[in-house]
């Protein structure tokens, strides 16, 4: 005996096409489960308590089946105990074909879903209807304070089974409520801000003696360096605040967020961004925990941060965002990192864990000594860490542990560009649909050995400048002198896409779409061009 849902819903002929597209295999599992799941539990009953629709269907004496859509106020479909659901029934257009339905066929299907979280559950039961005139107590439980609309009746449904169903073309779409939610923070920040440049303007009207400078950067999110860990000879974590003691913006797992640094050569004045993943717990709403491996060969951001960043400093930074979010779904889920890369896929445990989900980390590193976080993550997940650490000759076996991975499995993978093309490889070779893994670099490693100098053409500029083969085209059109809009620096995010006018590029992004490449749109701080001049538009 196995799940409830899967046993009522594979009939033979089901499993005939299932075993003929080669997807049996991927559900046999579900025959073996242990748990029915054909009552709901805290999960399901929460989820349930907050829709403000559904979509159901029945089926009429014909055998055509009927799909209706129930709307009323947030919760008017309860959960009356672990087997049981209940809502009333509201006047309508008086057609009743559900009701009619029902009285010869008691079976019911009904499907919630939410679009913010790209989130689905699916319930099969049987109904009954009750009306209002025979059960009054029944229909006052059932009555939403507030909301006047005339109940009929009540719709009562024994649960047979549900499934949480897979999370894909769920396209986001979000209640009023819930936008005024999300851009609370936004306002409440706005307005802090009108506040602080009238200070500034009064302030600035008075002569005053210099001080030293315990700001950073002009983003509209000011946060306060609250704590410093030195994690391992070359890793610094920071703990961040907000510097007004207001709530800070609520994140979710696989959140980074842009930061300001000072320019390598620069004064404290001359200041640019550099984004690092969320690594703390994102059910902490008062931190967000960064952490910072000194590159002593990169770029000079992370040299800057391991230098500038003291307690008591305000960064004024981007607000947080997220290319790298976690499904809401239920399936199981497998972490791949690779050192530094281990940030994003911590917070994404702690989620998983939380949520009660299935979940292995797997944490590839030089040496223990190098794994930042290491014994917090042993602490807090035990058995579901599995270290691969280079100078114990314990290397992780990619192909291995991919070829075991269940093919409904989801893939997060960070680290080094080498170990995300390792994973991606291997999950093709397995089976595993593309859409299964994602990934994010934490560094570029874009460059090679055939690139050569390159003449770029700004044409709204009017500017010709020499890109050297080490470097890349936005680092050299900034410092040439024009504004180029830059987030991650690494291809991840596409907020540094321009239009290429002429020249062929040589894309080297995971941001773009192959439609958008078409288009003519290029990512500059990765991309180069195939032959030995382009013109883009800036």
């Amino acid at each position: 005996m196995g799940r409830a849902y899967s046993d009522i819903t594979f009939t033979p002929k089901v499993r005939e096409v299932q075993a003929g597209m080669g997807s049996r295999d991927q559900y046999a599992f579900l025959d073996q489960m242990e748990n029915r799941q054909d009552s709901l539990g805290r999960r399901e009953a929460a989820f349930v308590e907050r829709m403000d629709h559904f979509f159901q269907a029945t089926v009429g004496e014909t055998g055509w089946p009927y799909v209706q859509h129930r709307g009323g106020p947030q919760g008017f479909l309860r959960v009356l105990d672990a087997k049981t659901l209940g809502f009333a029934d509201f006047s309508g257009n008086v057609q009743y074909l559900s009701v009619g339905n029902l009285k010869t066929d008691d079976r019911i299907s009904l499907i919630l879903v939410d679009y913010a979280e790209q989130v689905r559950l699916k319930i099969i039961g049987r109904a009954r209807t009750v009306e209002a005139a025979d059960d009054p107590a029944l229909i006052e439980q059932l009555r939403m304070p507030g909301y006047s609309a005339r109940i009929e009746r009540a719709f009562i449904i024994t649960v047979e089974g549900y499934d949480w169903n897979c999370p894909q073309h769920i396209t986001p779409r979000y209640t009023e409520q819930e936008v005024a939610a999300m851009t609370a923070p936004l306002h409440a920040q706005l307005k802090r801000l009108k506040e602080q440049v009238a200070k500034l303007a009064q302030a600035a009207s008075q002569p005053t003696a210099p001080a030293q400078a315990e700001r950073l950067g002009t983003g509209p999110l000011a946060l306060t360096i609250s704590g410093v860990r030195q994690l391992t000879p070359r890793v610094r974590a920071y703990a961040l605040r907000s510097a007004d003691g207001k709530p800070l913006p609520p994140v979710q797992a696989g959140a980074h967020i842009d930061v300001p640094v000072t320019l390598p050569g620069g004064a404290m004045g001359a200041v640019g961004t550099r984004r690092y993943s969320i690594a703390s717990n994102p059910g902490i709403a008062n931190t967000y925990e960064i952490a910072v491996l000194r590159e002593d060969g990169g770029s000079g951001g992370s040299q800057a941060v391991h230098a500038d960043y003291k307690l008591g400093l305000t960064l004024h930074c981007a607000m947080p965002g997220n290319d790298f979010g976690l499904s809401q779904g239920a399936l199981p889920a497998l972490l791949i990192a690779g050192g530094i890369g281990i940030t994003p896929l911590k917070a994404m445990a702690h989620t998983l864990s939380e949520q009660g989900r299935a979940f292995v980390l797997h944490y590839a590193v030089r040496s223990r000594a190098e794994a930042p976080f290491l014994d917090e993550l042993a602490a807090a997940f035990g058995e579901r860490l599995v270290v691969h650490a280079a100078d114990e000759n314990n290397r992780l076996d990619i192909e291995s542990l991919l070829t075991k991975a269940g093919r409904d499995t989801e893939i997060y993978t960070c680290g080094p560009e080498r170990l995300i093309a390792a994973v991606q490889a291997a999950a093709r070779n397995a089976g595993i649909a593309d859409n299964r893994v994602r990934s994010e670099r934490f560094a570029s490693n874009t460059a090679r050995s055939s690139d050569r100098t390159i003449a770029v053409t700004l044409r709204r500029s009017g500017k010709v400048i020499e890109v050297a083969a080490d470097r890349s085209i936005l680092d050299a059109v900034q410092a040439a002198g024009v504004a180029a809009p830059a987030s991650c620096r690494i291809g991840n995010c596409g907020a540094c896409a321009v239009n290429v006018l002429a020249g062929a590029p040589d894309h080297r992004d995971d941001a773009l779409t192959p439609e958008q490449h078409a288009q003519g749109r290029m990512c500059i701080c990765v991309s180069r061009a195939e032959g030995a001049a382009l013109t883009l538009d800036l």
